[in-house]
């Protein structure tokens, strides 16, 4: 149910560095549907795992609009919407690297 993550690239400067951790969790979606705003981390081939925030969501479609920050963001401007079923949670707690 809790799982953490370890930031890689920076898609979402300047809230996330690289080397940053984040708690995730699948639990606030039991209570509520991930909404716009949320950041989450989920999975979509052939990239893998990303971070990314919700702009938008469908619900009749059930898929998620993510985006990153970074200009140059690899995201739903690149690879489409993602099914909610790719979440693998929302992002709880964020710990920033040492010395920043």
């Amino acid at each position: 149910m809790l799982r953490w993550i370890k930031i890689r690239g920076d898609s979402l400067l300047p809230d996330f560095h690289e080397g940053d951790f984040v708690l995730i969790s699948k639990i606030p979606f039991f209570f509520r549907s991930p909404s716009p705003g949320d950041v989450v981390v989920f999975r979509v081939s052939p990239y893998g795992t990303l971070i990314k925030k919700i702009e938008w969501t469908d619900p009749g479609q059930r898929v998620l609009y993510v985006v990153g920050s970074h200009a140059a963001s690899l995201d739903s401007r690149s690879f489409g919407p993602i099914d909610r079923e790719a979440l693998l949670g929302k992002v709880i707690w964020h710990i920033s690297r040492k010395g920043d």
